[in-house]
């Protein structure tokens, strides 16, 4: 049986709900506003615990909104940051993807309360495949573009948002100062959870893509929507289909993610002191 959520009643504002979503998560943790907020994909997640002091945890489920992650390695928690600058960063543990079929309104709702706490930067991670044959497995890339694979939107009706600078070339920079040997690519968004065929992976090569992956893309037009500066970033846990010879699975991924975890973790919290 799927999980009652209040996005799924088709009545219901998103925005309001993201804005209750805001409200319960200040209540709980004292903390009236955040300033950056972070989705920790596969391999980020000690992120967490070295860009400052967490004051709070909570568990996502108890935010209205929220699912529990299907997926292992997404820790199902909110966390409340104390930054060294004294800034507050809400750390998003509880990614909901397309592919669970819940609709685009709860894979977006994190990013729209992120933005409902007072965020005005979002960090978008990701575990992904690698189309570009020299990324070896914990490779991180930042993410320049994305093309939307999923044929689906998280803007409703008439509603028209300019996407052309959606990952911000300033934070891009900032990350490039910190490691200047960061490689960027473009991102391609599938609907899963099936892993892209070859003659797939072959299709996003020549449209453009370099990055393959199911998460992220549709996160960050919400994101724009709502006025924040996007840093996207993938960690290469494997080369994707047809570029890599030996069979996908998602375990390969757990294993390269949990592998870089130090490193890509190290780096990902050096940017965020710079923000």
């Amino acid at each position: 049986m799927t999980e009652a959520n209040v996005l799924d009643d088709p009545a219901a504002d998103p925005f309001a709900v993201a804005a209750d979503a805001a409200a319960r998560i200040a209540e709980l943790t004292g903390v009236e506003r955040h300033d950056i907020a972070l989705t920790l994909g596969s391999g980020w997640g000690r992120a967490a615990e070295l860009i400052g002091e967490t004051t709070h945890t909570l568990a996502a489920t108890d935010v209205p909104g929220f699912s529990k992650p299907a997926l292992e390695g997404h820790v199902g928690t909110l966390r409340s940051v104390l930054l060294p600058s004294g800034k507050r960063a809400l750390v998003i543990g509880a990614r909901t993807h397309y592919y669970e079929d819940h609709g685009v309104r709860r894979v977006v709702h994190s990013v729209r309360t992120a933005a409902a706490t007072g965020a005005k930067t979002m960090i978008l991670t990701n575990g992904a495949g690698g189309i570009k044959e020299h990324w070896t497995p914990g490779t991180p890339v930042l993410i320049s573009d994305h093309i939307n694979l999923t044929a689906d939107s998280p803007l409703e009706g008439a509603t028209f948002i300019d996407l052309t600078d959606l990952y911000s070339k300033r934070l891009r920079d900032l990350a490039h100062r910190i490691d200047p040997t960061l490689d960027e690519g473009v991102y391609c968004q599938f609907r899963g959870p099936h892993y892209e065929t070859p003659a797939e992976v072959q299709m996003a090569k020549i449209i453009g893509g370099h990055i393959v992956g199911m998460s992220t893309a549709l996160e960050a037009i919400a994101a724009r929507q709502a006025g924040m500066e996007v840093l996207g970033m993938s960690l290469i846990t494997n080369l994707a289909a047809g570029i890599q010879k030996t069979p996908l699975s998602h375990q390969e991924v757990i294993e390269a993610g949990r592998a870089a975890e130090p490193v890509i973790s190290s780096l990902l919290a050096k940017i965020v002191a710079e923000l």
